[in-house]
């Protein structure tokens, strides 16, 4: 019997072997050699900024889709760009260089803390209890899950804060996705002006856990002559390449009209004013540091 049955079984696994060999002749589909020089022209990080879920998976699309730009690896810059353009037979396009920027500065707010927090050191367990300890429900919670997976070690934790090296940071988004508050946006590198606060509260509920929280009263909105800030899902949001495009001659008019100082200069060297004469108006913080590096 036990002789029977192992023959049995021998039998199935060697035709079924067979049937697999038979099928993996019949339906195989040669692959374009041109996907593994691409893939290996590009960096290797799979950090899926570019959309996809990793460096072959984007090659075989940049080569198998006449309309995927070749300039999508943002790990791989400009070089990486020209390189895979040129094994394509592609433009190489230009696109705006951007960096991961911390739209919350709890610190200077002084939010207080609901509760103290002893459980798995997560941004995204800690929402689950209560939204977070911190008093705003829209603040940096400080655990570092961006940090863990900032694939290009651009990111740190300091003072319950994260922080952001620019000369380090490839803008792959995977620290924007990670986040559970979304208090991190990608924006260009040359952004002129920032909303540091991504509460989507109004007035009274923002006043009283934030002493410099964005209250949505609208009065950027209303004075941008670029048009170019909007409430979208009750947070201030700036379309940063209609502010860009319109340039210094609008005074950062956005700025000097805030109640409360929530929207701030980035780069002074694009200001219509010398960043001596009014010092404030641009944040030393690290996470806007260097944008331009």
């Amino acid at each position: 019997m036990i002789t029977v049955s192992v023959l049995t079984l021998f039998s199935l696994g060697f035709a079924s072997a067979g049937i697999l060999a038979i099928a993996s002749k019949v339906l195989y589909v040669e692959e374009d050699p041109r996907i593994e020089v691409v893939t290996e022209a590009l960096p290797g990080a799979n950090c899926g900024g570019c959309g996809f879920a990793g460096c072959e998976a984007y090659a075989a699309a940049v080569i198998n889709d006449p309309d995927m730009p070749p300039n999508k690896c943002c790990a791989g810059g400009p070089d990486v760009a020209t390189r895979v353009a040129e094994l394509t037979g592609k433009a190489a396009g230009d696109s705006e260089p951007e960096v991961a920027f911390r739209r919350c500065i709890k610190v200077e707010g002084n939010v207080a803390k609901k509760f103290e927090y002893f459980g798995i050191e997560s941004c995204a367990a800690a929402k689950l209890v209560q939204d977070g300890p911190d008093a705003c429900k829209y603040s940096c919670l400080g655990f570092g899950d961006c940090v863990r997976a900032c694939p290009f070690d651009a990111m740190w934790i300091e003072n319950d804060l994260v922080h952001i090296a620019p000369d380090k940071c490839t803008s792959c988004g995977t620290c924007v996705r990670t986040c559970p508050n979304s208090i991190l946006e990608l924006i260009p590198r040359r952004s002129r002006v920032m909303v540091f606060c991504s509460s989507q509260d109004k007035g009274k509920a923002v006043k009283d856990v934030c002493e410099v929280g964005c209250i949505s009263c609208g009065a950027c909105i209303k004075k941008c002559p670029a048009q170019c800030i909007s409430l979208v899902d009750e947070r201030i949001f700036i379309d940063h390449k209609a502010c860009l495009a319109y340039g210094p001659s609008c005074e950062e008019v956005c700025v000097e009209k805030c109640p409360r100082n929530i929207l701030r200069c980035l780069n002074p060297e694009l200001m219509s004013a010398a960043p001596d004469m009014d010092p404030a108006r641009y944040p030393e913080e690290s996470h806007v540091a260097d944008l331009n590096a």
